[in-house]
């Protein structure tokens, strides 16, 4: 899987960043990107990638400010004039569903495909074949979620080598030993799964959090994922006023990343005032609490 930055900035675009987006590329797992967040001018930054709008499965919504849902409405019906019928659902705070469907009316839009929108609260939020999304309460100023989305384990590898000795030919019912199933042989034997699969592949796990203020839910929506996004609206310097408005600095998304067990963390959301030649100093910032911190820039790309 990987995750692509469509947009880095905070509040408003800027020449170097555009608003929050964030794309998961489900490569490997099924031919279907997740988005996370759509601030405005999402659908042009799309243009400048790989990602389908028709293989567009899922749009998770952190909150309601601008900067996170204004590229909603544009991207839904960009999606419509370009004939796709794939269907998608969108998650996110109660409001969501009077904001799309106000904007698809009052336009005089239409759309060519099932939409489904979800207003969620704390807890599940939805479960598939391969993976688990959770919503954790962030503290910001407006109703807001971080996500954690959780792999579901793989079977293990068919131990071969034991299944020759035990004279199991090889077979179609091989897929069916592999998920523990009992499958019965042409001479007659019943033979269980379990008894020649390996230990189970521990499945990967990532962290996007919305808009925040250090918050208690952090560490449990964090911990010890393979990969966490946070914001650091602001440098440290500027913690005060970074919290006041309900958003962390470098040093405290760093510090999350260290306190949660996280593997690695990749750092967002940044104020218009950096420019590119600032970020070198706020990563150091980041790295000084947590070495293994990245920074994401506009159509960067993070394999999981």
């Amino acid at each position: 899987m990987q995750l692509q930055f469509l947009g880095t900035g905070a509040g408003t675009p800027s020449r170097e960043r555009n608003v929050t987006s964030i794309a998961l590329d489900l490569q490997g797992v099924r031919n279907a990107t997740w988005l996370f967040d759509c601030g405005e001018g999402t659908q042009h930054q799309i243009l400048r990638t790989p990602i389908k709008p028709g293989k567009i499965e899922k749009i998770f919504i952190t909150h309601l400010h601008g900067d996170h849902i204004f590229g909603l409405p544009g991207l839904l019906t960009s999606r419509s004039m370009n004939g796709s019928t794939d269907p998608m659902t969108i998650y996110g705070p109660v409001g969501l569903k009077t904001f799309v469907d106000t904007a698809i009316n009052l336009s005089g839009s239409w759309l060519t495909f099932p939409l489904e929108i979800v207003e969620v609260t704390a807890g599940e939020v939805c479960r598939d074949e391969h993976f688990l999304v959770t919503a954790y309460p962030m503290t910001h100023p407006v109703e807001c979620y971080g996500y954690r989305i959780d792999e579901h384990d793989k079977p293990g590898a068919l131990d071969a080598a034991k299944l020759a000795a035990d004279g199991v030919p090889a077979g179609p019912y091989f897929y069916d030993l592999k998920h523990g199933r009992s499958v019965t042989l042409a001479d007659g034997r019943v033979i269980n799964g379990w008894d020649y699969v390996g230990e189970k592949i521990k499945g990967r796990s990532l962290a996007i959090f919305g808009d925040t203020a250090p918050t208690a839910a952090a560490n449990k929506l964090a911990a010890g994922v393979d990969l966490m996004v946070h914001e650091a609206t602001l440098e440290v310097a500027m913690q005060e006023k970074a919290n006041s408005r309900g958003h962390s600095t470098t040093a405290q998304a760093a510090t999350v990343a260290q306190e949660s067990g996280a593997k690695r963390l990749i750092v967002t959301h940044l104020s218009s005032r950096y420019l590119r030649a600032d970020c070198e100093r706020l990563l150091e910032e980041c790295r000084a609490v947590f070495p293994h911190t990245e920074m994401a820039h506009d159509f960067a790309v993070f394999t999981l």
